[in-house]
């Protein structure tokens, strides 16, 4: 698979998500077929992979740092702090003193000395953003973290964060139907050469098709809440993003494929963390890797799901105000 810079590293553009199989689209995955995914991402070749100490509250870190623990020396593996679960809740916390206790509890559910990329989840907005890219630069002179990186955060934040230290990579979610990183940060990452990491890729499963409705999704499923998944913006998104069948069909390619190769052909620093479950689409989306996109379906793409036409917003209004990226004006 094509390669791409990840901060220091050579990562395939291809990585993988491991959130879901611990976290927020259900119930946590069988530890079996959990195993079974992350190992047959080796097996493809991916070089890249993300967890964070929120997903499934260190689950997710302690399936990643048991099933990758004899990776080979070119595999990066990633995780965040100042986004964590703290007595059974979701807490955001960028104080230094945070980072470095959750930094340790991810060292240990790792099981390594050292992190390759440690990213702020979200900054916490009562904490200057100095102060927590401050304590992460200590973690990398102290060894604990090789890189630092960002997720959610806008332009101008970004650049304030550069100048305390080098940012490695940014993390935000970019797909067809979340185009708001075009309004500033996608072309700042690549001025100061950040790395731009979309999460969610393929618009949370939606991009590929398949989904029945909203009531399909599983209790506990954060998408139940987020706007864009509830009724009547469900159906009204779904009939926009029909005609991605034919593009894809005429593309020779799948509709996951096509919605990953967009995301690839944005940028030579784009890289992506498409998660899944399955094993056959694993392989399905590890395809897109080699499809380039003409410039006709590139236009067909940008004529029918152009910035802000998708009908609601990306999370409700509780978690939208955590994010300090950039937005459209609906």
């Amino acid at each position: 698979m094509q390669t791409r810079k990840l901060g220091p590293f050579d990562v395939t553009a291809m990585g993988f998500g491991c959130m879901n199989l611990s976290h927020a689209y259900g119930p946590p995955q069988p530890r079996d077929v959990a195993e079974k995914v992350l190992r047959m991402a080796l097996e493809i070749g991916i070089t890249h992979f993300d967890t964070a100490a929120l997903y499934g509250f260190g689950a997710n870190e302690k399936l990643v740092g048991e099933v990758l623990k004899s990776r080979p020396s070119n595999v990066v593996i990633v995780s965040k702090c100042g986004l964590f679960g703290r007595d059974g809740k979701r807490v955001i916390d960028g104080r230094p003193e945070a980072i470095r206790e959750i930094c340790e509890q991810s060292l240990k559910n790792l099981q390594t000395d050292c992190i390759d990329l440690y990213y702020l989840h979200r900054w916490d907005q009562r904490v200057p953003i100095e102060e927590s890219v401050g304590a992460l630069a200590e973690l990398k002179r102290a060894g604990k973290i090789r890189a630092i990186g960002l997720s959610e955060v806008g332009a101008a934040t970004l650049r304030r964060a550069h100048a305390v230290h080098p940012i490695a990579a940014v993390q935000s979610e970019y797909s067809l139907w979340t185009r708001n990183p075009e309004i500033a940060v996608l072309e700042e990452s690549g001025r100061l050469g950040v790395t731009f990491v979309a999460f969610s890729p393929l618009g949370r499963g939606f991009l590929a098709g398949g989904m029945s409705g909203p009531d399909a999704l599983a209790d506990g499923d954060i998408r139940r809440t987020m706007p864009r998944f509830q009724s009547p913006n469900f159906e009204a998104n779904a009939r926009l993003v029909a005609p991605l069948d034919a593009i894809a069909a005429e593309a020779g390619c799948s509709r996951p494929q096509l919605a990953l190769a967009w995301v690839l052909a944005r940028a030579s620093h784009v890289v992506v963390i498409p998660g899944t479950t399955r094993a056959e689409h694993l392989v399905e989306n590890c395809g897109a890797d080699a499809i380039r996109l003409s410039s006709a379906t590139l236009a067909k793409l940008a004529a029918l799901l152009p910035p802000g036409k998708v009908a609601g917003e990306r999370y409700p209004p509780a978690t939208q105000v955590e994010n300090d990226t950039e937005n459209y004006v609906s």
